[in-house]
């Protein structure tokens, strides 16, 4: 009896302070087992350097068996695509951004619009990806500008790219345009500890996120991007983009998931 009157005199609040304490040691035996594995790992973080990196400028298709084709392959050749960005300025108002998103290139963009004025009406993208940071603030840029974003046909829109084309008021992906996601991460030339990589990809994935839904994208985007490894490709298909509200105009494809 009196081991039951005891229990019965604990305090709720102490019992739920208990249990707060316990699941907060719990989750912080878990956090050091992630960072100890992420620190010893050999593997390299998740960033996507097409300047630089050795990998594919275009990945394999997100597949549960091998690797698929990507659905149709886009009409640069690699080592254009693997250019720093230029801009080139094109009869109707369009303007070409080329290569990959490298640091800087959103700079060079903002000083490509200021000195074309209201000439350029749609930016066309061909590009790998690259810089999140960059890719962040040319689309918010096109935005404040009002202008549309394209991807032509077999033109190339991965990795950060549809960032930039999420910007576009109005949206359109031509018939066979190539566009895809996966995980995006800002890296740096030098290795990051555990700690500081896991604090910045958290960030830029709520960035990003954050940019798409008052670009007025879908969240079907970005959680198919969370889901894919970043050397692999989500190809997206023409129904998704429109699902997705990636693009604002129907084009018909014959290019689609099997």
């Amino acid at each position: 009896m009196r081991i039951g009157e005891a229990i019965r005199r604990i305090d709720d609040g102490a019992i739920m302070k208990g249990a707060f304490y316990l699941l907060l040691c719990a989750s912080a035996v878990f956090i050091v087992v992630d960072i100890r594995e992420m620190a010893t790992s050999e593997k390299e973080l998740p960033g996507f350097d097409p300047m630089h990196d050795d990998r594919p400028v275009l990945p394999p298709a997100l597949t549960d068996g091998v690797p698929a084709a990507p659905p149709v392959q886009p009409s640069s050749p690699s080592e254009v695509l693997r250019q720093p960005m230029v801009f080139d300025l094109k009869p109707g108002g369009v303007l070409l951004a080329e290569g990959t998103i490298d640091l800087g290139a959103a700079g060079r963009f903002a000083e490509e619009i200021e000195a074309r004025g209201e000439y350029v009406k749609v930016v066309a993208l061909n590009s790998p990806g690259g810089s999140v940071d960059d890719a962040l603030a040319m689309s918010k840029l096109i935005r404040d500008k009002k202008l549309d974003t394209r991807v032509e046909t077999r033109a190339l829109c991965a990795s950060s790219c549809p960032i930039v084309f999420a910007g576009g008021v109005a949206r359109t992906a031509e018939k066979d345009a190539v566009i895809g996601v996966h995980q995006v991460f800002n890296g740096s030339k030098n290795r990051p500890s555990a700690e500081q990589a896991m604090s910045s990809a958290q960030s830029t994935t709520a960035r990003v996120a954050r940019h798409l839904d008052a670009m007025g994208i879908g969240a079907g985007l970005w959680i198919n991007a969370l889901e894919t490894p970043p050397d692999r490709l989500y190809y997206l298909t023409p129904k998704e983009m429109s699902e997705f509200k990636l693009t604002t105009t129907a084009v018909p494809t014959a290019a689609t998931k099997s």
